[in-house]
């Protein structure tokens, strides 16, 4: 049984002393990782700010949640993964996803193809990252991507590669999780309509365990050796239990049902 850890996912800082700042002080609380987000707004662009996090720290992980792999070629994330991975000494939680924002297609003048097409593409670029990363020549010829006899150097410092988080709620996201990762993300919320609604109720009990159940099937017995992770949307800290109790029923029901949202901001 892997014992619990907890990471933060941190994506915004107006000032480098003020990412230090916040990176040292995750560390000083006993935070497992910090982990940044992708997106093509006001966060912070991911790699870099690992490598600013990681140099303010000891020993703290950082890692992606999640790049999203349509905006950059697989051979770029091996590469960015690897020499991170390096410069961190070997702290690198490595985390891609399909992407889900449209609003961010659009203003990038990007396809934002379907569901079952992005998660595609994403299944073929995990292939071609975890052979990369694990030192392979790779010679891939898939529907999205083609590589011939490429090679990545320097390799990370993790071996085979650093621990890849795929996290979802659909069958298909959960499958590849199960099949490819090192940890598989319980994503909770699903976006709907390009993200500008959200479902939450794959967060009911009886979802949770068909997730689950969906893991241990596809994972086989690489399922024991798989580290679980749940995704936490909100955290209230106050001294009124019973009204922040209610403030967090009134706000999940009228998530569920869908409606409009927007990511809170950290």
């Amino acid at each position: 049984m892997n014992p619990f850890r907890f990471g933060v996912s941190v994506w915004h800082a107006p000032s480098r002393a003020e990412w230090i700042a916040k990176a040292r002080k995750i560390e000083d609380l006993g935070y497992s990782s910090l982990l940044v987000p992708d997106h093509l707004n006001e966060r912070v662009a991911p790699m870099p700010a690992l490598i600013s996090a990681a140099e303010a720290t000891k020993r703290i992980r950082v890692g992606t949640y999640v790049l999203n792999n349509d905006l950059r070629h697989p051979v770029v994330v091996a590469r960015e993964a690897a020499a991170v991975d390096l410069f961190t000494d070997g702290r690198l939680q490595l985390g891609p996803g399909a992407g889900w924002n449209k609003a961010e297609y659009d203003q990038a003048g990007l396809t934002f193809d379907r569901g079952g097409i992005r998660v595609e593409r994403l299944a073929e670029a995990v292939v071609i990252i975890r052979r990369l990363l694990a030192g392979e020549q790779v010679t891939f010829a898939g529907r999205h991507y083609r590589v011939s006899g490429h090679v990545i150097a320097p390799l990370p410092v993790q071996k085979p590669h650093p621990p890849i988080l795929i996290g979802g709620n659909g069958p298909r996201m959960l499958t590849l999780a199960a099949q490819q990762a090192d940890i598989v993300g319980l994503a909770g919320m699903t976006p709907r309509r390009g993200g500008t609604e959200m479902d939450v109720s794959r967060w009911k009990g009886s979802a949770v365990d068909e997730s689950i159940a969906l893991i241990r099937a596809a994972a086989g017995e690489r399922f024991a050796r798989l580290e679980l992770n749940a995704l936490v949307q909100r955290v209230v800290v106050s001294d009124d239990r019973r009204g922040a109790a209610e403030d967090l029923t009134r706000a999940w029901r009228s998530l569920a049902r869908p409606t409009s949202w927007r990511p809170p901001t950290c």
